[in-house]
């Protein structure tokens, strides 16, 4: 059944998008991302134009993550004190990456750049997540002692803040700065910032894998809020049709991927969840270099 949307202008069958909703659902619960990562780059391919599919899918994102979150809380895996730290940064950041976005916009070139990001963050991202997942999965299977933390960098800086859910006592600095990249990130590329996030706050801040995901989960809903309410009240691209039937597969999903990935081990969630971007990110190199299929296109000035 197809269904127009007004805003981004086009016909798309009603059933597909609730799909892709609630896949991206099953991936917020699993994994702690937002998903945007995945729904926003198949928005375009199914014809959405880039701007409005930012908008909208950072619309989705929060519904996705707050049914997860949800989920999280109840089990006891978020880390309040350290999302508050990251939400901090994260709402500075969305309003910087959004006012770059309307600059790109009024020059014609936030589409390329859009594409770009995706590829360029995407495919260093993946890799690296995939690298690291094969060792840790290959150390699990040997029975070995998993590699202690060693204090680095990180543990040096002034402004320490004690986090007793995470276990942790670093400084503040680190987390401010993780929530900046990625409120920049939410703004521009139109995702919750997970598929950085979680990296980030395994490998940099040291976070045990169990808390990460509800906590990354805390912040990206208040940051992709934010960012969908600029979006909305600068650019006028934010569809509420298309958020609707997003929202609704996405809310359903995100219970299935919380149970789900509580029976999956943290070096198999990360090896899933790398695979995933990397082949987004094939998907979207590829279509870089393809001939398009509409050479020109018409747009009013």
């Amino acid at each position: 059944m197809q269904i127009y949307l007004p805003i981004a202008e086009v016909s798309v069958n009603v059933f597909l998008l609730f799909g892709l909703g609630g896949l991206v659902g099953v991936l917020s619960g699993m994994f702690g991302v937002g998903g945007g990562f995945l729904i926003t780059p198949l928005l375009f391919f199914m014809g959405i134009p880039p701007a409005v599919a930012v908008a909208t899918g950072a619309n989705q994102i929060v519904a996705s993550s707050v049914s997860g979150v949800l989920a999280h809380l109840k089990r006891k895996t978020v880390d309040l004190r350290m999302g508050t730290v990251l939400l901090g940064g994260g709402l500075v950041g969305a309003a910087l990456g959004v006012y770059v976005f309307n600059l790109l916009k009024q020059v014609g070139q936030v589409d390329l750049l859009v594409r770009l990001c995706y590829v360029v963050f995407l495919g260093i991202i993946g890799s690296l997540m995939f690298v690291e997942s094969l060792r840790a999965l290959r150390r699990s299977k040997k029975g070995g002692p998993p590699k202690r933390r060693h204090h680095g960098w990180v543990h040096g800086l002034p402004l320490k803040m004690r986090f007793r859910t995470s276990g942790l006592y670093i400084s503040a600095i680190p987390p401010v700065m993780v929530g900046l990249s990625v409120g920049v990130l939410s703004a521009i590329m139109g995702v919750g910032g997970g598929f950085i996030m979680v990296p980030a706050m395994i490998y940099l801040l040291g976070m045990p894998t169990k808390v990460v995901v509800g906590t990354s989960l805390f912040q990206i809903i208040f940051v992709t809020a934010f960012t969908t309410m600029l979006h909305a009240v600068t650019n006028y691209t934010v569809d509420i049709l298309l958020a609707l039937v997003l929202l609704i597969g996405g809310v359903i999903g995100a219970q299935f991927g919380t149970a789900f990935g509580t029976r999956l081990k943290a070096e198999q969630l990360r090896i899933l969840l790398a695979s995933l971007v990397l082949l987004v990110c094939g998907k979207l190199a590829l279509d870089l270099f393809l001939t398009p299929a509409d050479l020109y296109e018409l747009g009013v000035q």
